[in-house]
């Protein structure tokens, strides 16, 4: 084991739990992904989402994008009225990684997650094994998101952490670089199998049974 690695710092959306607005939409759209995509990409885009991650009030983001989509008000209603059903299940290879972390107790476990404040109590409800992270950072609780250097800095504050002590794991590349900016080791997130790997070449003990039953496909668990 890398003896400078005590803390594992994990992003929550598509390294532990799915999250996927197709689950609405693309019923909506009677399953023409096309059609969905042009949406998603344009009226409820990407980045419009990522700026209630960081604390802006749902309704008022509804309800200026309907202003600017008219036509569209009965699809935006729907995005964060039926937000529930956009999350998924849990990633079960992943968390079968997180589980064993936190029963070997070696390592302190924390998470960081760009999520607004207003739906992240769902999640708390419906995935009891977040309370297995000694804490939680939420964006939107902070008023600011990955991969803004401030949240990495809070995060490391709250909890006493060393930068050089920790290790960040993320899906997305550029959290990746904001974390690795500060110091902190990052792994950017690409599936349990490879994420199994990069731990045990860290120097990460997993046993093999583990290894084994996350190298073949397996489906995610309501967990």
């Amino acid at each position: 084991m890398n003896p400078k690695i005590n803390t594992l710092i994990f992003d929550l959306g598509g390294v532990l739990i799915d999250w996927q607005p197709a689950y609405v939409f693309l019923k909506e759209f009677r399953g023409d992904s096309a059609k969905m995509d042009e949406f998603l990409n344009t009226v409820c885009a990407w980045e419009w989402n990522l700026n209630q991650d960081a604390g802006y009030p749902l309704e008022k983001a509804t309800h200026e994008r309907i202003a600017l989509f008219p036509e569209y008000e009965r699809l935006i209603k729907m995005y964060y009225g039926r937000w529930e059903e956009m999350l998924g299940l849990a990633h079960k290879d992943t968390l079968a990684i997180l589980e064993f972390l936190k029963f070997q107790k070696k390592y302190r476990l924390l998470a960081l997650t760009n999520w607004s404040h207003e739906t992240f109590p769902i999640a708390l409800n419906k995935f009891p094994w977040l309370k297995w992270f000694e804490g939680i950072v939420v964006s939107g609780e902070e008023g600011l998101r990955k991969p803004d250097p401030e949240i990495y800095k809070r995060l490391l504050d709250r909890y006493s952490i060393e930068a050089q002590e920790s290790l960040f794991i993320d899906d997305n590349l550029e959290n990746i670089q904001g974390a690795k900016g500060l110091g902190i080791a990052a792994l950017h997130f690409k599936g349990a199998p490879k994420l199994a790997q990069e731990l045990m070449d860290l120097g990460i003990a997993l046993p093999q049974t583990l290894v084994t039953q996350i190298n073949h496909p397996l489906s995610s668990l309501d967990l």
